[in-house]
């Protein structure tokens, strides 16, 4: 029995962003479809105040399963790590023999953008292009990758709580891509007229307020991933028309949904749909130009999965990446 391991700088080469938002959208479909067992991750706390989670799954198109294993250490980037490590183990349906072992932090930084990417896609207007980064970390950075895939940016617009941080995405970011990128010092500054906002924060209370958000302005909501934890307000939560990757995540982790909910200023049914459902056209997304819209992404194992197995096809039609016997 064999098993292929790929490291991060080969998973990041063999998944292009293009390719995993289209990716993502097969996999989003297939989830809201029942094409895929999606039990909720279990998270344990460890030391220097990180958490361990578990995230296994299973696809039915393409078959396979397989499980994420991660650790969350938030004050990783200070010692010049990702703040997400761990390993995508991927398995085969026939035998259940493990096939694959693959980087999970870059796994992750791509596929959770990716899948933003997609939501943007179908929510927020054509003509969107004033875009906000609310965090200037990892998943800032494949953000930005991944709006410039779908919507012609004209501005770009970044806030981090320290000012020499968002100056340092601002430059490294806009030679990457060859654009001028604003560093700005506070957030109702920062999002003043955007029409595309990416919270990608550590925040666990709320540092964006619906009241200045624009009309018409399209929101992923990416950096809070426990229930305890909202990036925004209840009132953005409230303006909008709010959409999800997955509902069985949401109504048990989606910190921003429930605490609008614990409120009382929204009921069970502020949920429109997933994803998935306005992929296939069985939920209406954006139905003017003023609307706002909202996507909360809190990232499930179908999204590793369908990844993992896609950069494994690639490895093996490529011969990349190390083979050993198991």
């Amino acid at each position: 029995m064999k098993i292929r391991i790929l490291r991060g700088s080969e998973v990041k080469a063999l998944l292009p962003m293009a390719a995993c938002i289209d990716l993502m959208e097969t996999t989003m479909i297939a989830v809201s479809e029942g094409r895929a067992r999606l039990p909720l991750r279990t998270v344990m706390p460890v030391s220097n105040g990180g958490l361990m989670g578990n995230m296994p799954g299973f696809l039915a198109e393409p078959e396979c399963f397989g499980v994420k294993l991660v650790s969350l250490f938030p004050n990783n980037v200070a010692a010049g790590y990702s703040s997400h490590l761990g390993l995508v183990l991927l398995f085969e349906p026939e035998h259940g023999r493990p096939v694959a072992m693959l980087d999970g932090a870059e796994i992750t930084a791509i596929r959770t953008a990716a899948v933003s990417g997609l939501a943007t896609r179908l929510l927020a207007r054509e003509d969107a292009g004033d875009l906000v980064l609310l965090g200037a970390g990892e998943q800032a950075r494949s953000h930005l990758e991944a709006m410039l895939a779908v919507r012609k940016i004209r501005r770009v617009r970044v806030w981090s709580r320290r000012r020499e941080t968002a100056e340092a995405f601002a430059q490294s970011e806009g030679a990457r891509h060859k654009r001028l990128i604003e560093p700005v010092s506070e957030v109702r500054d920062a999002v003043a007229g955007a029409d595309l906002i990416c919270t990608v924060s550590k925040a666990r209370e709320p540092i964006l307020f619906g009241e200045w958000i624009a009309p018409g302005a399209h929101l992923n909501v990416v950096g809070s991933s426990i229930a305890t934890s909202a990036e925004i307000d209840t009132n953005a939560v409230k303006r909008a028309r709010f959409f999800v990757d997955y509902r069985d995540s949401t109504v048990h982790e989606g910190g921003e949904y429930l605490q609008a909910l614990k409120s009382g200023d929204i009921t069970p049914d502020h949920i429109l749909g997933e994803i998935g459902e306005v992929a296939n056209g069985a939920k209406a997304g954006r139905t003017g130009a003023d609307d706002v819209t909202l996507y909360k992404s809190l990232g499930i194992a179908a999204e590793d999965l369908a990844s993992a197995h896609y950069v494994l096809e690639q490895a093996r039609a490529q011969g990349v990446g190390q083979t050993i016997d198991f």
